[in-house]
């Protein structure tokens, strides 16, 4: 009697609960468009701007789209796009817009499908509800993907289509191991492969989470069965692929950049550990495939230009003791040494740049991964650096960069073509002098502070507790699939920060903050299992 009682109140609550949550949903969405479409419209430039911004103008100027620093085609079609569509710069704000918005809309769907994740669940619906909104507040209200909807490069949009490739893959998990159903399981398998192939289209710092993200869908093809859809997942899954790769292999073949940028970032990166290989292949008289008087003046090159680098930009790369970017970009660079010493022979110089960094992990592997630890130990130290607790973003500083970035030779001339292109000039110097800030409510700053301190915490701890629900198997039926889910999610954060410890560096910020959404993902799920485990545990003792 008590029991039923208890049910029919439930049940009287639910209809009640789900208009507040609806209702909540609205106000959300209605206040974080609200912010969003307050703030100016106009872009914001940065100095790699021009390779994202640069095929789309000459496409619209008449000429080739191709490429332009080796930078790959999905963000500069999405940018032409736009630009042909309406002819305006803020057309490209305002679609970045929409689609953090709609990011928020597919962390709700997300949340919502994470319940099928737990058998006989312990907590309400109501429970699980107000989680998930709770995540979408923070994630839509926060400052930074608001102001990386803002910018004129791919981080505008990273936030929804790793929305979309976490929906995919977790609707594949669902279907395929929940579920079992098989349509499904072929849709969103290639839904993955193809989201995926994406996300590592649009910014190649996300290869490795994508990889990550695949791997259910590997794991598929080892299970016993099932063999029609296998052929038709693996057919769509190879169609996917090949839209998005072809279009970039074509535009790249006579990319100058994209042969050489990976090389020389890892070679330039890495300056200190080759520098030290170079004095001691000098030393003992080596066996290299280079003329020793060649290693000598690189090596007197790199001693010579990495001091200058630490002298010019003190406290830049503080982790790696110089600035790569120097010894890349300037005049005289070391980079541009090479080059003479190569007699711009792309294919030569980016083999010397391959071979001195496959060396020092022959030579060295010790150092090697302990800059990577360094590199790593930057996101995962005492308070994750993925959520900016800032009272306010600036906005004016940003366009006055942005205005110098774009008004460097030689972009006058592509500019003045276009005309939408001059507006977009003019305004960015007006709002170089009276932009708003972007101002972030306190509750949402005490809450990213404490999810930024959290964060190591609950990784470590989140881990252990799985482990321990993996190998029971009492436990592994009841909460193992949402333990899964939890460290899939951790280690889709891990694949990208190790991508960039590997390439390139962890102190640059927009690696960085790019991860929120994952992050906080991660976080939530995590405490979506402590939450069962306490009440799991809870449960127990009463009965006893």
């Amino acid at each position: 009697m008590i029991e039923r009682a208890a049910s029919g109140k439930s049940s009287s609550q639910r209809p009640a609960w789900r208009g507040y949550y609806w209702g909540g949903i609205v106000t959300l969405f209605a206040w974080a468009a609200w912010q969003r479409f307050s703030l100016p419209f106009h872009p914001i430039a940065d100095p790699d701007t021009w390779g994202y911004l640069a095929p789309a103008l000459r496409k619209l100027l008449g000429f080739d789209f191709g490429h332009t620093y080796g930078r790959n085609f999905v963000y500069p079609g999405f940018v032409y796009l736009l630009l042909r569509g309406f002819g305006d710069f803020r057309a490209v704000v305002v679609a970045q817009h929409l689609l953090g918005l709609a990011a928020g809309g597919m962390l709700l769907l997300t949340w919502r499908r994470v319940s099928l994740f737990v058998r006989d669940s312990r907590l309400s619906s109501a429970g699980h509800d107000g989680l998930g909104l709770a995540a979408a507040t923070i994630f839509l209200l926060a400052g930074e993907p608001i102001r990386l909807e803002m910018q004129l490069r791919p981080e505008g949009i990273c936030a929804f289509v790793i929305s979309l490739n976490l929906y995919c893959a977790i609707q594949f998990m669902i279907a395929c191991f929940v579920e079992k159903r098989g349509r499904a399981v072929v849709i969103y398998g290639i839904a993955s492969v193809f989201t995926s192939v994406l996300l590592g289209s649009l910014r190649p710092s996300f290869v490795l989470s994508a990889i990550v993200a695949l791997l259910p869908v590997g794991f598929f093809f080892f299970c016993r069965g099932r063999a029609w859809q296998k052929i038709a997942l693996g057919s769509g899954a190879a169609l996917s692929a090949f839209v998005l790769l072809l279009p970039e292999h074509l535009l790249s073949r006579h990319d100058e950049a994209r042969q050489t940028l990976l090389p020389t970032i890892l070679f330039l990166f890495n300056a200190d550990l080759i520098r030290d290989q170079m004095a001691e292949d000098l030393q003992r008289g080596a066996n290299v495939p280079y003329p020793r008087d060649l290693v000598e003046r690189v090596h007197e090159a790199l001693g010579t230009e990495m001091p200058k680098s630490s002298a010019a930009s003190p406290g830049l790369f503080w982790s790696l003791g110089f600035d790569p970017d120097y010894l890349m970009y300037t005049e005289g660079s070391i980079d541009a040494q090479l080059r003479r010493e190569f007699d711009n022979d792309v294919p030569a110089l980016s083999g010397f740049y391959r071979f001195y960094y496959w060396r020092i992990w022959r030579e060295k592997p010790l150092r090697a991964a302990r800059k990577i630890a360094r590199q790593m130990a930057i996101f995962y130290g005492p308070m994750c650096p993925a959520y900016n607790r800032d009272k306010s973003l600036h906005l004016a500083n940003k366009y006055a960069h942005g205005a110098a970035s774009l008004g460097a030779k030689p972009y006058p001339e592509t500019w003045s073509a276009y005309p939408p292109a001059v507006e977009f000039m003019r305004r960015l110097e007006l709002l170089a002098r009276n932009a708003p800030a972007l101002r972030q409510p306190a509750p949402i700053r005490i809450t990213l502070s404490v999810l930024s301190g959290m964060y190591l915490p609950m990784l470590w701890g989140t881990a252990a507790l799985s482990v321990v629900l993996l190998f029971q198997h009492r436990h592994r039926r009841r909460l193992g699939p949402l333990a899964a889910l939890v460290l899939f999610v951790y280690a889709y954060n891990a694949a990208c920060c190790l991508e960039v410890a590997i390439v390139h560096s962890l102190e640059v910020r927009r690696y960085l903050i790019v991860q929120m959404f994952f992050c906080l993902l991660a976080q939530f799920l995590a405490l979506r299992l402590l939450c069962e485990t306490v009440l799991k545990k809870r449960a127990a003792t009463a009965s006893s």
